[in-house]
């Protein structure tokens, strides 16, 4: 998997993720804002996660 492949299948992941927690009545508003921050550093790290696991598959 190319790093450009890892990215665009973590973005599909972390999108679906915050759309089916926005869509969830039981998580509070609050809680939903602060795991969307998280989610966005994820995304923003990409290319280290990408490397870290090419690492450790070596």
């Amino acid at each position: 998997m190319t790093e450009k492949e890892f990215d665009d299948k973590l973005v599909e992941a972390l999108d679906s993720l915050l759309v089916a927690m926005a869509e969830n009545p039981e998580i509070e508003p609050g809680k939903f804002f602060s795991m969307t921050c998280v989610l966005e550093n994820l995304r923003f790290f990409s290319p280290v996660l990408y490397g870290a696991i090419q690492k450790a598959k070596k």
